[in-house]
């Protein structure tokens, strides 16, 4: 019985960091966070169709400059307003076609709702010394630690490679 309830308390345990989730590429296979321990790792819900767009070009060279220190993911999500309507073949496409995308991106995702991603669930709860709640618009930033815990969350207008995240790194 004992071992029964540890199995349980482990098999539904809160997430203790991102490199408890397991995900899936853009492209469908299996991956988890959990590969870029030792790195800083900066999570992004994105979109092809919004205002904000083009911070995937900041968001490529934050990657390209600080590759030795830092991964950016990217979760294309269609929660504000139908600015990501494509599939995943389609959204990688247009970020290789048009901003030279080359850092990981996962399949789309849902950000907010009775549906969000049990990560997102995760990054909008977990205490940081910013701020909690729903994500508001496409863009939004979790930058995480080299231990997979959440130091601080930007909200979209919060560029790429903009001070408040470039001294963190």
């Amino acid at each position: 019985m004992k071992i029964l309830a540890l199995m349980l308390t482990l098999l539904f345990a809160a997430p203790s960091s991102i490199y408890d989730f397991k995900l899936k590429s853009i492209e469908g296979k299996d991956f988890k966070l959990s590969k870029y321990k030792g790195k800083k790792v900066l999570i992004v819900n994105t979109a092809s169709k919004c205002g904000y767009t083009p911070q995937y070009a900041e968001l490529q060279k934050l990657a390209d400059q600080y590759k030795d220190k830092l991964v950016v993911v990217g979760f294309p999500a269609n929660n504000f307003n139908g600015q990501e309507p494509g599939t995943n073949t389609e959204i990688q496409q247009f970020c290789q076609k048009n901003y030279g995308v080359n850092f990981p991106l996962s399949e789309k995702v849902s950000v907010k709702g009775d549906d969000i991603a049990p990560l997102f669930k995760y990054l909008t709860t977990a205490e940081n010394p910013d701020f909690t709640g729903d994500i508001k618009w496409n863009f939004e930033k979790f930058l995480i630690d080299e231990n997979g815990k959440l130091v601080h969350r930007y909200r979209s207008n919060v560029k790429p490679l903009s001070p408040e995240i470039t001294s963190q790194l």
